[in-house]
């Protein structure tokens, strides 16, 4: 019994190329959180949902440092998992979304020992305190770690979308170069009669796609019947297969 064959033509596809799809529902959840959390202490005050210290469109440093650097942070890094199909540069946007998290969530602790401004006392009642420390800080950096970790995770994974993304890509490319399987990148023109813009006869490739279609070969030793009758007169000419899809054109024997 033969020994199995390894397929060597996915060895090292999807390692790095992945579709563009993988991350933009993570992307576009973590681009809302950050334009959030960047916005709210400037927008929550006007709804008296706030802290003490903060006041409509006021610029502080605690603002700059546990609210909006964080929030621009999130919004890229979603941005970079939205736009990237290199699964390096999704990663660092997933581990850009998951420190904007982490730094929501530790920010206001280290704020006072660090210095980097008061953030005061949330508003009204108990339930709306607690609201207010969620939507701000706790809540909202658990949820933008979860979502860059969920992105993390699948990116860490190399699926058949990606092996199948990965192939497509690179045999378009060759393609481009004149150097591909016409085979594996789907239907292509590959012009008239003769060699295409491909680089790839017509009637070679289609011997490979229709491979019933190919002439008997002659067996050894013996020579093509050079006294064959020619077609009677009103009979069909023989019709021979000259295109990619099937075209076909008929020639009269010559007497």
């Amino acid at each position: 019994m033969a020994a199995p064959v390894a397929d060597t033509d996915i060895r090292g596809l999807g390692a790095w190329r992945i579709p563009r799809t993988r991350g933009v529902l993570s992307g576009l959840l973590l681009m809302l959180l950050g334009v959030w959390g960047a916005l709210i202490p400037f927008i929550g005050p006007a709804f008296d949902f706030a802290f003490t210290s903060d006041s409509s469109w006021t610029w502080s440093a605690a603002r700059f440092w546990l609210e909006v650097l964080p929030g621009i942070a999130a919004f890229v890094g979603g941005l970079v998992l939205v736009l990237s199909a290199n699964r390096a540069t999704a990663t660092l946007g997933a581990w850009l979304a998951i420190a904007a998290g982490a730094w929501f969530i530790f920010g206001p602790t280290l704020a006072g020992p660090w210095h980097l401004g008061a953030t005061g006392a949330p508003r009204g009642g108990s339930a709306r305190q607690s609201l207010e420390w969620l939507s701000f800080f706790y809540g909202l950096g658990a949820v933008i770690i979860f979502l860059g970790a969920t992105a993390w995770g699948r990116l860490s994974v190399r699926g058949v979308r990606d092996v199948a993304a990965a192939r497509r890509h690179r045999e378009l490319r060759k393609l481009r170069d004149g150097r591909g399987d016409p085979r594996r990148a789907g239907p292509v023109d590959y012009g008239t009669a003769g060699h295409g813009a491909q680089g790839y006869g017509a009637q070679d490739y289609e011997a490979q796609v229709y491979p019933s279609d190919r002439p008997a070969a002659a067996a050894p030793g013996t020579a093509p019947d050079a006294g064959a009758a020619p077609p009677a007169d009103g009979a069909a000419p023989p019709a021979e297969h000259t295109g990619v899809f099937g075209r076909h054109r008929r020639h009269r024997a010559s007497h």
